[in-house]
């Protein structure tokens, strides 16, 4: 294992995930909060960093789909859980950021962009150039991150002013999303031959050939993906119901409401700026 994967300290990605773990501590104060986005940084090292990092980059779909999955599913929604409702309103009140994450959030566009983009990050070319690249395998993983926080947005409704879904819908969209982030497990399962050229040495270190790691990240991706997300959304309707709120209502919060006056002066001072002009 030595001599076909070697080992490696990756101190770019060291130098990342402390510098977030520090602003993060900088800008949030909350016991909670610190400890989601502790687990999260933890859990990110763990599969980006030697050996799980190097195997799913150079080595084996089916520990790229696990990395992939740890991601998506537990890193991205525990940061955006990490961080409070002002500071996500303070961060997100710019006129165009705004716009992006009121566009983003729409739970039809966020389908489509997590759909599209995350069965980008799993092209071939896109895998053989992480495979090959350090620079090509870091831009993956931020592109992986991105699209996680992405698809639970419309989920966790932490976003000030944007499309706020009620719990019924919520669990929808997860529910949903679950069968379409997957796309690309069907085409590995039932192809004949090894797509991926850059993963190399799979009998050697995991004692796989190569299509059977890949019919394997199939499996891994299909019930990685199910049993999480169907117990996600079983859990948001269950508990409103629990709580004894109304499934089908959306709710509405004081930072939401900010977020519509901010829009209403940007419009109002977009409209006096035109009228002068004339």
């Amino acid at each position: 294992m030595a001599t076909l994967l070697p080992f490696e300290l990756h101190p770019l990605i060291i130098v990342v995930l402390v510098a977030v773990f520090v602003a993060h501590r900088f800008i949030v104060t909350t016991p909670p909060e610190r400890r989601r986005a502790s687990y999260a940084l933890v859990a990110l090292a763990v599969v980006t960093l030697w050996p799980i990092g190097d195997l799913a980059a150079t080595v084996s779909l089916s520990v790229a789909t696990v990395q992939r999955l740890v991601i998506m599913l537990l890193v991205a929604p525990l940061l955006l859980l990490s961080v409070p409702t002002q500071v996500l309103a303070r961060f997100t009140r710019p006129a165009a950021v705004d716009w992006v994450t009121r566009k983003l959030a729409h739970p039809g566009v966020a389908l489509v962009t997590v759909t599209v983009a995350g069965t980008a990050t799993l092209a071939t070319p896109v895998v053989d150039w992480g495979a090959r690249s350090t620079w090509g395998r870091g831009v993956i993983l931020i592109g992986v991150l991105l699209v996680g926080l992405l698809l639970w947005i419309p989920a966790l409704a932490v976003l000030p002013g944007t499309r706020r879904l009620s719990p019924a819908a919520r669990a929808g969209y997860v529910f949903a999303s679950s069968l379409l982030v997957t796309s690309l497990s069907f085409v590995w399962i039932f192809s004949q031959h090894p797509l991926y050229p850059a993963l190399q040495h799979q009998h050697a270190l995991l004692h796989l050939s190569p299509l059977l790691d890949q019919q394997l990240a199939g499996f891994v991706a299909k019930l990685g993906c199910y049993v999480p997300m169907w117990w996600v959304a079983f859990s948001i309707f269950f508990r409103a119901e629990g709580q004894g709120l109304a499934v089908e209502e959306t709710p509405l919060y004081w930072a939401d409401v900010e977020r519509e006056l901010e829009r209403i002066d940007r419009q109002r001072a977009r409209t006096l700026r035109h009228h002068r002009a004339e």
